[in-house]
């Protein structure tokens, strides 16, 4: 029996080293065993690592572990995203370089990182803002330049006045610039695009073949994608009312059903003909600067106050030469989705509805539920937007909503208005072409100079990379790579005239959308990707990272891996074969009387008859628990893993992580369960000193038989072990850890019941507890390797447990002799009865019926029949 309790600090970095040195985590593009990448979403280098970096990681790492051992090649880098605003930021509030603020974060999570035990082959690490990385991606530029698939193109923007940049929407809060609190303005600009359009029906269409993705992953890119099938229909315009030479309204509409409870027409402030209008209508000039102002942000628009001008122009109802629409300029109409103009149908359509209930425009029901009275059915202040049937339109009525749609495009379809039909059925979609063009400096610069006699020329192949300068101020608003003296001034590759080089660099979506492909072979120097081992790595058989990124860093990410095959790089389509979402990890917060936030390490929390009481370490005074939230730094609600680190090491941190909740649900931090994990380490450790202290006389060979303890141990471990297995490979690590738990339960009763000393046991138990050892080391590496290592060496194994292979699974021990089934009279459970595996159906039924339980609930009646549903239940049926 050993008292030694197991040293994280010592024993942590020893084998950190160990594995350093051997270089075990390394993988080799050459190697022939079967390949397996496994990759975590790469993390941004803010400085610090979170508590949700070390579960994000432990996920990744148990399963690159198991998939070493089961002898796959396994390919688990790091890297970091380092290009973005944050850095900027820095280097304004700080006074510090951009790039020496990001190298100094990067050493110091490296180091952080480190500390976790994560099986990283780092000798591919890489950064997104290395020029030798960005080269390629600049390379990559050109090659979709070529290919028609990124171009130059004028969109309307967010524009901050102060900070002179364009804003993405997520960066414009309540209309006023994230940064600068200014109004944001609309501005068009241009901007280079890449063309993500050209592959909307494939990346849709491709979704379903990716059964290893969370189905809400799928769900949000096919919403983003937005597939519509609908009429495109054109409205002619009264030309008494309409400016000269606009003679048609071209709308596209999901509901052309609906087209008899139209109330108005409304257009984008950027449409065409709101421009002809505004010519000559100062009011409405000026409304359209307005609502300008609001920026661009879908999320901003929905949430506006609907507004509307009239503009007096007036629209031919398509079925009725004497119906006229009013045409209205609205601030809820985008000009790049659909047409920029929409008909409005406010019974049918909420936002609809708050407009023409602000404008006193009406409404008129046209579809009326199944079961209403079509002549007492009206709309108020809610609109219908259900299933039903068509009420007051005229050759519709008495439709279903599909037929009507039908309808409507066969009429409109075969009604001409000059050369074309007035109605023409399409299919749109929501997805837009990725504008990434960025007006700042910290990024990867776009490479194409602007010369006034060529217009746009790309940066020759021998002069890339295009770099960044260093010497750069931050001194005046805008972008620093426009004020610099020198570096945007460049002389033209084709005519040797005075030039400007793209002062815009690339958005940083860009970075992340091809890294998981520079992996396979960064060190690469003169192109992209070497294809025949990128095309042999890839896919990612697993890829985890936050559901944040559901969408636009996954659909980018997407695209470009078809447009890296495009342009020959890659030879596939989808970068991911499978996704995986892990929860965050949450924690309750604590305020004090005044309010402020106080942070989990000031807080002492004690547990009596009144419940939990929180108390400020430093001064006794009372602090108020609050709720469960998501880890902030502005609530102060963070753990720091390196204190999780120092005082319980790095596998009681990833034990703790895998264990609480499963991994696709947010983790509540606990000290208390935290503490619970230290325990089960030094039990683990105990226990495997114990086992070896007691199979010391251990045979080499197996033995020819086992008694009854040796049995139920060996049976224990490899029902452990095929539990464990095929948990790890479904990502069910917390199933896995109580498959774990209940296995150490049942050695150490055996144990327990050995009780003596290691000459006088039997060879046959000595040699079941020595394989148990064996097993339970192993089962507990991929999770908790360290202390695996630790126990690996007191076992007196060779090498390192990180490189021992998986034990194979004897089959024959997980055949159960006996199975209990569920007794239910009437379908209502009355007991269970416990039966051989082997029995057939008239010995269960015998068994079943003999219980008293079932006796005293048929009360005499005759049996009628028994069901039997083989190993789950017997229904007795009276």
């Amino acid at each position: 029996m050993t008292s030694e309790r197991y040293n994280a600090r010592d024993a942590e970095p020893r084998w950190q080293r160990q594995w350093d040195e051997q270089a075990i985590f390394v993988s080799k593009n050459d190697d022939s065993r079967p390949k397996y990448y496994v990759l975590e979403m790469f993390p941004y280098p803010s400085g610090r690592i979170h508590i949700g970096h070390v579960r994000n990681y432990t996920l990744g790492d148990v399963l690159a572990r198991f998939m070493r051992a089961k002898g796959f090649n396994v390919l688990h880098p790091m890297g970091w995203d380092a290009f973005g605003l944050p850095a900027e930021n820095a280097a304004i509030e700080r006074k510090v370089a951009p790039k020496a603020w990001t190298y100094d974060n990067i050493a110091a999570m490296k180091k952080q990182l480190r500390s976790i035990g994560l099986s990283l082959d780092w000798s591919r690490e890489f950064a997104t803002c290395d020029p030798s990385y960005y080269k390629h991606q600049q390379k990559m530029f050109l090659d979709m330049l070529a290919a028609g698939l990124a171009e130059r193109e004028k969109r309307k923007l967010n524009w901050d006045p102060v900070d002179m940049t364009v804003l993405a929407n997520e960066q414009v809060i309540d209309g006023r610039g994230w940064r600068s609190g200014a109004v944001v303005e609309q501005r068009e600009m241009s901007q280079w695009v890449f063309k993500i359009t050209k592959y909307s029906q494939e990346l849709l269409s491709a979704l379903d073949s990716l059964d290893r993705w969370p189905d809400k992953v799928r769900l949000m890119q096919r919403n983003w994608i937005g597939r519509s099938e609908g009429l495109l229909i054109r409205f002619a315009l009264d030309q008494a009312t309409t400016p000269e030479g606009e003679s048609e309204l071209k709308i596209f509409t999901t509901r052309p059903d609906t087209l008899f409870g139209a109330k108005f027409m409304a257009i984008s402030a950027d449409h065409p003909l709101a421009q002809a209008a505004a010519a000559k209508n100062p009011a409405l000039a000026e409304f359209i600067s307005d609502i300008k102002k609001i920026g661009t942000a879908q999320s901003i628009i929905d949430t506006a106050e609907k507004q509307g001008f009239d503009t007096g122009i007036r629209a031919v109802h398509p079925f009725d030469p004497s119906w006229k629409l009013p045409v209205y300029v609205a601030n809820f109409v985008l000009m790049e989705y659909g047409t920029g103009a929409i008909f409005g149908c406010p019974a049918h359509d909420q936002r609809d509805l708050d407009f023409v209930n602000k404008y006193a425009l009406g409404n008129t029901p046209v579809v009326c539920p199944e079961g209403q009275d079509p002549k007492s059915f009206v709309i108020t202040d809610t609109a219908y937007d259900g299933d039903g049937r068509m009420i007051n339109s005229r050759f519709l009525d008495g439709m279903t909503i599909e037929q009507a749609k039908d309808e409507v495009a066969k009429r409109l379809e075969g009604e001409m208005r000059g050369n074309a039909p007035v109605g023409e059925r399409q299919v749109n979609f929501r997805l837009r072409d990725w504008g990434i063009s960025r007006q700042r400096y910290w990024g990867c610069p776009i490479p194409v100079i602007h010369c006034p006699k060529c217009d746009v020329v790309p940066v020759p192949d021998d002069q890339l990379p295009v770099v960044l300068p260093e010497d750069v101020s931050f001194d005046k608003p805008g972008n620093a790579l426009d004020h610099h003296p020198t570096w945007k001034h460049v002389t033209c590759p084709k005519c040797g005239g005075k030039a400007q080089r793209e002062t815009d660099t690339m958005d940083t979506f860009v970075d992340s959308s091809w890294y998981f492909a520079r992996f396979t072979d960064p060190w690469n120097a003169t192109a992209p990707t070497t294809p025949g081992v990128a095309n042999r790595m890839l896919p990612v058989d697993q890829y985890i990272g936050g559901v944040e990124h559901a969408i636009l860093h996954l659909l980018y990410s997407r695209f470009f891996t078809r447009a890296m095959k495009a342009t020959g790089h890659l030879a596939l389509d989808e970068p991911f074969a499978g996704m995986f979402t892990q929860g965050m990890v949450v924690h309750e917060t604590y305020q004090k009387a005044d309010g402020t936030w106080v942070q989990p390490a000031e807080v002492k929390i004690e547990v009596g008859g009144n419940g939990r009481r929180a108390t400020l370490l430093s001064t006794g005074e009372d602090v108020q628990i609050g709720p469960i939230e998501k880890m902030s730094k502005s609530k102060k609600n963070t753990v720091d893993p390196d204190d999780i680190i120092a005082t319980y090491g790095a596998d009681v941190a990833r034990w703790f992580m895998l264990s609480d909740s499963p991994p696709d649900r947010d983790v509540i931090w606990s000290d208390e369960r935290v503490q619970g994990a230290s325990r089960f380490v030094q039990r683990l450790w105990r226990l495997v000193n114990d086992a070896v202290e007691v199979s010391k006389t251990a045979p080499a060979t197996r033995p020819a038989s086992f008694s009854d303890d040796a049995l139920l141990l060996r049976k224990a471990a490899h029902g452990a072990l095929d539990k464990v297995t095929s948990g790890v490979e479904r990502l069910h690590f917390n199933v896995c850890l109580a498959h774990i738990r209940e296995f150490t339960n049942t050695f150490s009763e055996v144990l327990q019941r050995a009780g003596q000393p290691a000459a006088d046991l039997a060879p046959d138990l000595a040699w079941a507890i020595r394989e148990a050892s064996q097993i339970l080391v192993q089962l507990f590496s991929p999770m908790m390797p360290h202390l695996a290592e630790e126990c690996w060496q007191v076992l007196g194994e060779k090498g390192l447990v990180s490189e021992a292979n998986w034990p194979q699974i004897e089959r024959d021990l997980l055949i159960e002799d006996s199975v209990t089934l569920v007794v239910q009279v009437n379908g209502k459970k009355r007991g269970e009865v416990t039966v051989a595996t082997a029995a057939q159906n008239p010995e269960i039924e015998a068994a079943a019926l003999a219980l008293d339980a079932v006796k005293l609930a048929l009360d005499g009646k005759p049996v009628r029949k028994v069901i039997i549903v083989p190993k789950r239940i017997v229904n007795v049926v009276g």
